[in-house]
């Protein structure tokens, strides 16, 4: 299956209809014994998702699906599935981008894609899995330069410090991870299916070892809504001005 965020006009940010949209095709991709693999990308080939939708936050829309916030940023990035899933990164994956992307098993991407973390940049913490999946997925103190500063880094650093598994031109990211997805889809899918959960220490749909961490990531963002310094972020950005921070 191939799931596609369709909203190339907005960067593919997240609304809720696009939470909703992709953790309902979750649940079919889960219920149909003729998937095998689930590719996941943007529209486009500028973007694979810029985020969060800032002008749905800015009017109290809600970006999490509808009576399913559990499910996670884009209804993806704490929904489990089963079956093994490959992000194809048509472009640029920043914040919620990067964290959506390393959500899944595998990433192919774009030579113009990017990836980082920017939320220090604008009083915030990248809260959907970011903070403490990043370190895990590539060397640590790079990852905490990336978290620190902000700064993003290309495919190919990317590729190089393992955080992703190809990187193909332009315009060939989704045909190439359906080919992986093909040589997945050959083998034996409850032996695929079973050794994802070993690797990663699932019981009952949930990740153990990230329970703890979506926990405290959730609290350390509730705390830090709260600050000065979380509502001077986004204003500055949309005033086009440096921020100017209180540590308050």
């Amino acid at each position: 299956m191939v799931i596609t965020i369709n909203r190339p006009s907005a960067r593919n940010a997240v609304n809720s209809a696009v939470s909703a949209g992709v953790g309902g095709a979750l649940d079919e991709a889960a219920a149909d014994p003729d998937v095998r693999a689930i590719v996941l990308t943007g529209a486009g080939e500028k973007s694979f998702c810029a985020g969060a939708d800032l002008k749905a936050i800015s009017r109290g829309e809600s970006v999490y699906a509808p009576n399913n916030r559990e499910w996670g940023f884009a209804g993806f990035v704490n929904k489990y599935t089963d079956k093994p899933t490959i992000a194809a990164v048509n472009g640029t994956a920043l914040g919620g981008g990067t964290e959506l992307a390393m959500s899944a098993d595998l990433i192919v991407a774009a030579e113009n894609a990017t990836f980082g973390l920017p939320e220090v940049k604008r009083g915030l913490i990248a809260g959907a899995g970011g903070v403490f999946r990043l370190p895990e997925q590539m060397p640590q103190r790079l990852a905490m330069e990336m978290i620190f500063t902000g700064d993003p880094i290309s495919a190919a650093r990317a590729l190089e410090v393992g955080l992703i598994n190809q990187v193909v031109p332009e315009g060939q990211v989704v045909s190439a991870a359906v080919e992986l997805a093909q040589r997945i889809a050959v083998n034996a899918p409850l032996s695929v299916q079973a050794s994802k959960r070993v690797a990663y220490g699932v019981v009952d749909s949930i990740r153990v070892e990230e329970a703890d961490r979506w926990v405290l990531s959730a609290a350390e963002w509730d705390q830090l809504a709260t600050s000065e310094d979380s509502k001077e972020g986004p204003r500055a950005f949309a005033e086009k001005r440096e921020p100017v921070w209180k540590a308050r």
